[in-house]
């Protein structure tokens, strides 16, 4: 019984008519069971509810309110049901490359549906029930976020080391027959799904525009813990130089045939091969952005528009913290903002990660520890200021469980994550700061999501 209210909005069109430890049982007719029902189906302007109250007796109410308008309750649990857990056991599983001792939520592996539609997190559809299919296709949940890796369906199987890994593919076409759009994401492995595998991935994928809208291609991350792990390698320089050619020169194709590039490398490629990253237009509408496809390259492009736009700052002396993936591109951020404004001092420090492996260079796997160890004694100035990605989700702890209010004791000096946008970063180089962000300097808790670029 997860669709158990918790509390109602002030304002709400059921204040004072519902009370907490109630539950939602259906709205006009239809049975609510968990966030996505709530969601589509309280959303006409005249409903009629069935709710029950503690002791399990019913009651029904009447209401009318704006359509689309929220009815303000909150649920125990967002999902007002369980989240649905992995069902593969794939090669490349970053969770599975994670020490023993961290916080158990961290070995929790989701693949939900809903939370595709609602949050943008990627599900391989191995795990769908033929009634959760044909209710994405009847309630048109779209976008829907989908981690392809491979379109060869023995190879997916290996992949994911799922036997129904392969036939999930078709769901993908159902999904396109019925006009839902996909995002997707393949995570290259060299020696697995790059090459041939993914031309034919791309061809197949291509196929099915405009449903499929969007694919990213990034590389896998690999910890230093690996033992009795699948055998993977990391993508050198010149295999990364190689993938960034092949999939370019399919979008071109792609632009050319469908008015869409479709596919686009990760940022990291970029990075480990040494190549510039495109320009401003070649990213379109940023789709991919929370998956690091272009991100470096519109942060610099709103940082320009920031100091075009802005005054004298006066004196400032701030640091900022990233991984080393992004760290050139953050000093040439900061030697922009230095040639206009000389009286500026900007450190920029690239945290080795001592605590995942050294291959890995986002920022959103910055670890607590390794920030303190490396920052320890050098001189920060005013604030240091870290990307928002190296804290678990709208909370104020890193993944070791370090919290902001230990990294400003052990630094003495005030730590300020900051989104990734380049008005905000140079508002925060400024000194000019949120309100929130202001009050990361007291704070820690907790919530999961990670993997980020700067």
């Amino acid at each position: 019984m997860e669709n158990v209210i918790r509390a109602i909005d002030p304002g709400s069109p059921l204040e004072r008519r519902v009370h907490p430890g109630d539950r939602l049982l259906s709205v006009n007719g239809k049975p609510i069971r968990d966030v996505l029902d709530y969601k589509f189906y309280a959303y006409d302007r005249d409903l009629r509810l069935v709710l029950a109250r503690p002791d399990g007796s019913e009651y029904r109410l009447h209401i009318r309110k704006a359509e689309g308008g929220d009815l303000g309750l909150d649920f125990e649990s967002y999902l007002m049901d369980r989240p649905r857990s992995c069902a593969n056991h794939c090669v490349f599983c970053f969770i599975d490359q994670l020490p023993k001792g961290m916080r158990p939520t961290m070995y929790f592996k989701d693949d939900d549906a809903r939370l595709s539609f609602l949050l943008g997190n990627y599900i391989t559809l191995t795990n769908l029930s033929e009634r959760e299919i044909q209710r994405v296709i009847d309630l048109h949940v779209s976008p829907v976020n989908v981690s392809v890796h491979a379109m060869n369906p023995e190879l997916r199987v290996k992949m994911l080391r799922n036997p129904s890994a392969g036939e999930s593919l078709g769901i993908m076409r159902r999904f396109a027959d019925a006009g839902i759009v996909m995002n997707c994401q393949i995570v290259c492995c060299p020696g697995l799904n790059d090459g041939e595998e993914l031309d034919r991935s791309m061809r197949e994928l291509a196929a099915l525009h405009p449903a499929v809208h969007s694919v990213s291609v990034v590389p896998v991350g690999l910890t230093r813990y690996r033992e009795g792990l699948y055998p993977l390698t990391a993508f050198t320089p010149e295999h990364a130089a190689e993938t960034l050619d092949q999939v370019t020169a399919f979008g071109d194709h792609c632009l050319e045939q469908y008015g869409t590039r479709i596919f686009w490398c990760g940022d990291e490629l970029y990075l480990k091969a040494g190549r510039e990253l495109p320009p401003d237009e070649f990213y379109e509408e940023y789709t991919q952005l929370e998956n690091g496809i272009g991100m470096l390259r519109l942060l610099e492009t709103e940082f320009r528009s920031a100091l075009r736009l802005s005054e004298d700052p006066g004196p400032q002396h701030c640091s900022i913290a990233t991984g080393a993936a992004a760290a050139l591109w953050l000093q040439m951020l900061a030697d922009l903002a230095v040639a206009r404004y000389p009286q500026l001092k900007i450190d920029v420090y690239p945290i080795q990660n001592d605590f995942f492996g050294h291959s890995i260079t986002v920022a959103g796997l910055v670890t607590g520890g390794d920030l303190i160890r490396q920052l320890h004694g050098k001189d920060l100035g005013d604030r240091l200021l870290i990307s928002q990605n190296m804290l678990r989700r709208e909370e104020r702890d890193f993944l070791d469980d370090v919290t902001l209010e230990d990294a400003r004791e052990a630094l003495q000096v005030p730590v300020f994550p900051t989104e990734t946008d380049g008005f905000a970063l140079w508002d925060a180089i400024c000194g000019v700061l949120p309100e929130a962000a202001t009050a990361a300097k007291d704070s820690g808790s907790s919530s999961d999501g990670f993997y980020r670029y700067n």
